[in-house]
């Protein structure tokens, strides 16, 4: 893949808002902001996941500052040879040099005010596998504490520091799609998140006039553009009965007539 290529996607993450702005669930982000989108020069290959992609995205993001030193990166932790998790990023941080062990997420959540009482509870992924509580749970109980368990201490003594040494961050983008035609105002999660709406396949005829784009995965990041090869709702059908059938909820994006367009999920559920 082209380094040109990668730019699209890594301006889409870039301009996605953290998700937190305050602490949550005793978790606190790390957020440090630069004037203009960065150029991305690194080249990574096509069959990189999205996951790993925001990873260098993120790495990217860090180099820009000047008093950040990145110390490791996705370093895995193992016991004897089994591989007991994955260190996301330690870093050296502002002019005292503060040791940070960061974690990092990027996740699209579709937002079901039917689930629980909270607006975390009601943040679940497309295929409702992914639960924003399940993540902050395993962030807390298994990501962060992994710095501290025993395993992990040959590399602190490399880098000639202690767990204890360490302030713990998350790095936590998302976007937030909200029911179509519903709207909630946010108060705990950031209201910039929301990037479009989700609706059910039995109101796709509702889109009749409207264009179709279905992006690959990786391009999901992508913020919408209009130059993209648009599809009729004849043409695409047939697609998506079949992503129907399967249970898939992809992401879609739509040309209204008049032209405006919107980023959205169809689900099977």
């Amino acid at each position: 893949m082209k380094t040109e290529d990668l730019q699209p996607q890594f301006s889409g993450f870039f301009n996605t808002p953290h998700l937190f702005l305050n602490p949550i669930n005793g978790l606190q982000s790390f957020v440090k902001t630069l004037d203009k989108t960065p150029v991305f020069k690194e080249k990574i290959t096509k069959s990189i996941r999205l996951g790993q992609r925001v990873e260098r995205f993120v790495s990217e993001e860090l180099k820009q500052h000047s008093n950040i030193k990145i110390l490791c990166e996705n370093h895995q932790i193992k016991n004897d040879k089994l591989t007991i998790g994955e260190l996301d990023c330690l870093f050296l941080d502002g002019d005292k040099q503060q040791p940070v062990h960061l974690e990092i997420q990027f996740k699209y959540y579709l937002f079901d005010p039917n689930l629980g009482t909270t607006e975390v509870d009601h943040c679940i992924g497309p295929m409702r596998k992914d639960s924003l509580n399940e993540k902050l749970n395993k962030l807390k109980t298994k990501q962060l504490p992994l710095l501290e368990a025993p395993e992990t201490k040959s590399l602190l003594d490399k880098l000639n520091l202690k767990a204890e040494d360490f302030i713990q961050r998350i790095y936590f983008k998302a976007q937030i799609f909200m029911p179509f035609e519903k709207s909630y105002v946010l108060k705990i999660l950031n209201p910039r998140c929301v990037y479009g709406f989700y609706f059910n396949y039995k109101t796709l005829p509702f889109f009749k006039a409207y264009k179709f784009y279905i992006p690959k995965k990786t391009d999901w990041l992508l913020d919408v553009t209009p130059n993209v090869d648009w599809k009729t709702y004849d043409a695409i059908l047939p697609k998506l009965k079949t992503y129907e059938s399967e249970g898939y909820s992809p992401m879609l994006w739509l040309k209204h007539p008049k032209g405006h367009l919107d980023k959205c999920f169809v689900v099977a559920w």
